[in-house]
This record gives C-alpha cells, structure tokens and sequence, in this order.
C-alpha cells in the first residue's frame, strides 16, 4: 500500500484527505492511501518517515511550510527559490531515503489565474503560502506589496489608506482569517476603498464565501476562493509523487 499524508499541527480543517480520498475512488486508485499527521514539530515528519516504509509523499501545511526546509535533503528551484514548501518526495535513492521538496502552491495559484492580467497586487499575509503567492505573481509580471502585522513586510496594515487601496487591482488573502472554525474574523484592511475595478482572491477555501469575500462582493469586487488552487496544487503534487512532473 502507498501512503500519502498531510503534515500540520491541526488539520480538522483540511479538504485534502478527502480530495485525494476521492481521487482514488473516481480513478480506481486502490493501492494508495492518505492520512492525517497532526505533529508539534517539523522534525517529526523525519520520525513518520523512518517509521512507515509505505510513505512515498506528504503535503505540508501552515505552520511548517518553511520550517521543514532544514530536514530536507534538497529541494527544487522554485521551492528553493520562494523559501517554503508545500509537497514532499520521499524518495528511494540507492544512499538512502531522500526527501525531497516542492512548492505547488505557487503553481496552483498561477494557474487558477490563467487568463487574468494584473498590474499591482496587495498581498496580505508573510508565511509560506504568501511566498508562493509572490513568486507566482512575478512570473505574471504583477508587481507586489506585502502586507501583515509584522515589520518585515512591506507594509502593515495601519499604513494602508485609500491611495494604497486604489492603487493595486488584486488583494490576496493569505492568512488564515476566516477559515472555519473562525468564520467571523477577516483581514484588517480599509474595506470601504474596495470598488467593482477589484479583485479579491482569498486562499481559503472553507468557508466557500469568508467575511473578505463577502465584503469584496459588497462593494461589487470580483472576488475567488482557494479551492481550485487546492485542486491545481493537489494534482501537481499527486504528479511529482508518481514522476511525472520533475519541476514546479
């Protein structure tokens, strides 16, 4: 039996146990399965691997997608590059069990907005997911803003007015505010500087419309959740498990 999982500290919330638990009944996959690891600590994913001779790939979710990064044997360039990682190979080499790591998450976003054309985005959010939301919209030529309640963005969000509103034509939301169980909590930003030439693109997916979306839509925004990037990104990942994709 091949076993996949997602690692995280709680993933009660997550989609992707049943996402791929329907892949294989759709695909007639019935060699494969995908579990659940809650762990405290990135080092852990070392001890799930030493244990299960089984495991050939695992997602990583908030708040490890760059702490894992040391306990990595090498990873690829876009994942090297955007300094997180989503997607793990383990990998069978003849020195030994080697791990591998990715970034679909970038790829997910970039391709669930094929099509669009951005000229400046605001992004909302400093943690792994933000970094391969950044990535993603450079390679579209969309110049970037971050912003969070840190310093070491480029922005917090008291500094945001209504000429920083107006000026950008895309916000994402790459935090975690709003995802159930916390439904009733969104990204501190000047809500009434949003008009219909906006796009607000929130990364989650559960609730389907979050208190973000909701005040997007309000104001006549155009406005996305994240689940056809969690379908993007899966699919990628489930591609690299299996060799047949080498890069994202």
């Amino acid at each position: 039996m091949r076993r996949f999982g997602l690692v995280g500290k709680k993933l009660s919330h997550s989609f992707s146990k049943l996402y791929f638990e329907e892949k294989f009944r759709n695909e007639g996959i019935t060699d494969c399965e995908y579990l659940l690891y809650e762990i405290s600590d990135p080092s852990e994913i070392l001890k799930l691997v030493e244990a299960d001779g089984e495991l050939c790939g695992l997602n990583v979710t908030n708040p490890f997608k760059k702490a894992v990064i040391p306990y990595l044997d090498r990873m690829s360039g876009d994942a090297a590059e955007i300094g997180a990682v989503n997607t793990i190979l383990v990998e069978n080499t003849p020195a030994g069990v080697q791990l591998v790591g990715y970034n679909t998450d970038s790829y997910g976003f970039y391709d669930s907005l094929k099509g669009c054309t951005f000229r400046k985005a605001l992004i909302l959010g400093c943690g792994g997911a933000a970094a391969a939301v950044r990535h993603a919209l450079r390679r579209m030529s969309v110049e970037t803003t971050t912003v969070s309640r840190n310093q070491g963005s480029d922005l917090t969000y008291d500094m945001l007015d209504r000429e920083i509103i107006s000026s950008a034509d895309l916000i994402v939301n790459c935090t975690p505010l709003g995802m159930f169980p916390d439904t009733g909590s969104c990204p501190p930003i000047p809500y009434e500087f949003i008009t219909e030439r906006h796009f607000l693109y929130d990364l989650v997916y559960n609730p389907e419309e979050t208190v973000f979306l909701h005040e997007g839509r309000l104001r006549h925004a155009a406005v996305k959740n994240g689940l056809e990037m969690l379908h993007k990104q899966a699919e990628a990942a489930w591609k690299i498990w299996n060799g047949e994709q080498t890069a994202v």
